[in-house]
């Protein structure tokens, strides 16, 4: 059985997809590791890149952008992760990787090795840093509920970062550096257990961007399993290499995640005006963020979660 499938979601970042590339070709272990590319309809060569200067790693090239979870689905089934296939079929772990991340060499095999010696883990997930070296703060979550929602609206977590309830959402009162177990790590890097997938399903395609990594991690917790934060190792990830490239689009899809969880995991436990709340909040953010986009010049627009 193979350790390690990993699927990589790529859209017109040929660039960074080389460099995630190189760094996994460079990863202890790696003839234990399954690498699948989805294409989700590039048009800056991307599918020619891999097809020429990786052919170890296997290329599934999409017609359209059905989006981030529909391509991660795409790969996910192609390890087995699909109905009527054999669990021998499928590796041990899956890892959804961002190809805008750059990889130590032994950031894997320390990861499955964490994996291996905590069983009750069912995800987990490393720091994950910007260019800056700066916290991807994504990496470490707590659920959009609405109070957490509406703290982060109002920006509280800003002035009151080290409160357990105001900076519950990007966990900023716990320290970079330490271990813990959080609600949600981020879609950029997510290792999973085979048998964890089995029973919470695959990523909900509802979420066309943003999102799906929260709503996958919620049910893998409703199963029981931990879901764990690992600062020992460090990766990478420039992050919003595809997403910034149609600012206005890729907003749109945060504001249609924000609602699309709420309805899903939140809307038949609160009264109607909460929800009502929710509502006009997510419509008066998305016009905000819509708005500012629009009048930015194109190199200063920004995705919402950016």
């Amino acid at each position: 059985m193979t350790d390690l499938g990993i699927v990589i979601v790529n859209y017109n970042t040929r660039e960074d997809l080389g460099r995630c590339l190189d760094s996994l070709a460079a990863s202890e272990g790696r003839d234990r590791f399954r690498v699948i590319v989805i294409d989700n309809g590039s048009s800056d060569g991307s599918v020619a890149l891999v097809r020429e200067s990786y052919r170890w790693v296997e290329l599934i090239a999409s017609e359209r952008n059905g989006g981030y979870a529909y391509a991660n689905n795409l790969g996910l089934r192609a390890l087995g992760f699909s109905a009527g296939q054999s669990m021998e079929d499928r590796p041990r772990y899956a890892l959804l990787l961002n190809p805008d991340t750059v990889l130590p060499a032994d950031a894997l095999s320390t990861l499955l090795d964490y994996m291996d010696a905590h069983p009750d883990i069912g995800v987990l997930g490393p720091r994950l840093v910007r260019p800056d070296g700066s916290l991807d703060r994504a990496c470490r979550r707590g659920f959009p509920t609405p109070a957490v929602s509406l703290y982060h609206m109002l920006g509280l977590p800003k002035l009151f970062p080290k409160s357990q309830r105001f900076g519950r959402y990007n966990m900023t009162y716990l320290d970079e550096m330490v271990e813990t177990d959080v609600d949600s790590v981020v879609g950029a890097f997510m290792l999973m257990r085979s048998g964890v997938l089995e029973q919470a399903g695959v990523l909900d395609e509802r979420f066309f961007m943003y999102g799906e990594d929260i709503d996958l991690c919620y049910r893998i917790k409703q199963n029981g399993w931990r879901v764990h934060y690992y600062p020992v190792v460090t990766v990478l990830h420039v992050k919003g290499a595809a997403s910034r490239k149609n600012a206005v689009q890729a907003t749109s899809a945060f504001y249609d995640a924000m609602k699309i969880f709420h309805d899903k995991h939140y809307r038949q436990r609160y009264p109607a005006p909460v929800n009502w709340a929710v509502d006009v909040g997510v419509g008066l953010l998305r016009a905000r963020a819509t708005l500012l986009n629009r009048i930015r010049p194109v190199e200063r627009r920004r995705v919402a979660s950016a």
